[in-house]
């Protein structure tokens, strides 16, 4: 293979991974080592911080557009460390050509999206580059929280016996996105589930202090996550095929274009590994909250087969769900 990046490095699959891997030795340091999508440090208390970029084809899509998927995804990283986000800064890269008429939709749609989720942009950075220098926009945010006292989160902490609860359908955002795309039109749209999910956290917390893993499963989908859970936890995961939550037009879609909803894109879903005796009293405030309506339990952390992700099919089979190599559906987030 040539030395060169290919679009498939950024799916969020194995060729991603792979490619972090390879230059993380030379960063590496105790933070960063653990791979998580917020840093956690002490700084007169526990505090998280990340960072991420977003590129989307087309910019505006059923049920969001780049703006809100910008601040949806970077409050989402925070709270997956069981952190309350309070600050995000805002850099765009703005192609010449762009409608100013549409910078200022997606500039609203920033402010409602920050507004809901109770965060305040207080920096940020603009540059404009030539035709054909970016696609239109690109947005680059960063975001800070606080941990609260006693809540240790990480990839890492999967125990054999634990159970795992999804939040809510998945696929809805990569088909979302396909359909606006390339034209599609389907009996029943299929809106994106971009939304912000530090509330449904905060209520999952007041039931439980000790949630193990907690991710929402975006480029590469739940099984991309999943999969870095076994990983990174050196555990085995089930999961059971009828227990999934899937909408019927994103799974009708799926049919009809050969893909797995398994390996499709969230924004507004997460998944989280809870020890067994917490698991019901968590999905029961999950449940109360409007970005959780539709949680679940799916399957458990078991000893054997570490590192190995295995789904109990409706037929009665088992089958591993293993990380995708290449690229499903590109400039999804």
């Amino acid at each position: 293979m040539e030395d060169k990046i290919l679009l498939a490095h950024g799916s969020g699959g194995k060729l991603m991974h792979d490619l972090i891997q390879s230059f993380i030795p030379r960063l590496a340091n105790p933070i960063l080592n653990k791979m998580d999508d917020s840093a956690v440090f002490d700084i007169n208390g526990k505090m998280a911080f990340t960072t991420d970029s977003y590129i989307v084809n087309p910019i505006f899509f059923p049920g969001g557009d780049i703006g809100k998927l910008a601040v949806c995804g970077t409050v989402n990283d925070l709270s997956m460390s069981g952190a309350k986000p309070l600050y995000l800064s805002l850099a765009l890269i703005i192609e010449e050509g762009l409608p100013i008429s549409d910078l200022k939709k997606i500039i609203e749609s920033i402010a409602d999206t920050a507004e809901e989720a109770g965060v305040k942009i207080v920096t940020g950075d603009t540059k404009v580059v030539d035709k054909g220098g970016a696609d239109k926009l690109f947005i680059n945010t960063a975001g800070v929280g606080i941990v609260p006292e006693g809540v240790n989160i990480s990839a890492a902490n999967a125990q054999a016996g634990d159970k795992i609860v999804l939040s809510g359908t998945v696929g809805d955002h990569g088909i979302a996105v396909l359909s606006k795309r390339e034209g599609l039109k389907f009996n029943t749209p299929v809106p994106s589930d971009c939304a912000p999910l530090n509330g449904l956290v905060a209520a999952m917390l007041g039931a439980s202090h000790d949630i193990h893993c907690m991710r929402d499963p975006t480029r590469g989908g739940l099984a991309t996550t999943l999969n870095d859970f076994a990983g990174q936890s050196n555990v085995g995961i089930v999961i059971e095929e009828d227990k999934i939550p899937v909408d019927k037009a994103v799974l009708a879609a799926c049919e009809l274009l050969g893909l797995d909803p398994l390996y499709i894109a969230n924004e507004g879903k997460l998944v989280a590994i809870v020890p067994a005796n917490d698991a019901a009293a968590v999905l029961r405030r999950m449940k109360r909250h409007q970005y959780g309506k539709n949680a679940a339990i799916i399957g458990e952390v078991v000893a054997e087969h570490p590192r190995r992700v295995v789904m109990k099919t409706l037929l009665g089979a088992s089958r591993i769900v293993d990380m995708p190599v290449g690229e499903l559906l590109p400039r999804i987030c």
